[in-house]
């Protein structure tokens, strides 16, 4: 699995009024893909660490090529890879007129931040490296599909496996969430 790109330093997260929307599209055509399934994996996953109040994520299933544009673009790595998360909310941009930062113009006012969703960011999945790497990993093309989806939403919510402290937290709430919102999987993708 590959490692998330940098995440911004700061993310605006508060509780309020309003539902968490995720997204889901199959841009590829290679392996089927359960659109409704994995939406309410990602819900559900969601509820458990905790968003709540107005909140947004995408979930976007890709071919090879596309994957592999992202993480030579966004990782600097050749070829196709499995999963990408792009995390979006940080330190609230300015908005208003390039370069100088002038106001949004005569018949525009700033926006309120607090009335603004929270943008979780994007979750980029490969069916068909998935495919590919779930006979040796988590058994099936279903449970590797639920593993990238469970392990985008962790590194969106701020978990990383750069140290074995880290990958050790983050697989265990791997196993949790599976566990709780998908069921075993065929094989264990943590064996070394």
């Amino acid at each position: 699995m590959t490692v998330r790109p940098p995440r911004p330093t700061t993310r605006r997260r508060r509780a309020g009024d309003g539902v968490v929307t995720v997204f889901v599209a199959d841009e590829q055509n290679i392996q089927p893909v359960d659109v409704a399934r994995w939406s309410l994996l990602a819900e559900q996953v969601l509820a458990a660490e905790g968003v709540q109040g107005e909140a947004e994520l995408s979930v976007l299933f890709v071919d090879r090529p596309t994957i592999a544009t992202l993480n030579h673009d966004f990782m600097e790595a050749d070829g196709p890879t499995d999963v990408l998360s792009f995390p979006i909310d940080g330190e609230l941009a300015q908005s208003g007129r390039w370069p100088d930062e002038g106001g949004p113009g005569p018949d525009r006012a700033f926006g309120d931040p607090d009335d603004l969703p929270l943008l979780l960011g994007d979750i980029v999945i490969c069916p068909d490296v998935a495919a590919a790497n779930a006979p040796e990993h988590a058994g099936s093309l279903d449970d590797e599909l639920a593993l990238l989806v469970v392990h985008g939403l962790l590194h969106l919510l701020g978990m990383d496996h750069a140290e074995p402290d880290e990958r050790q937290a983050m697989q265990a709430r791997e196993r949790e969430l599976l566990d709780r919102f998908h069921g075993p999987l065929a094989r264990d993708p943590w064996v070394s």
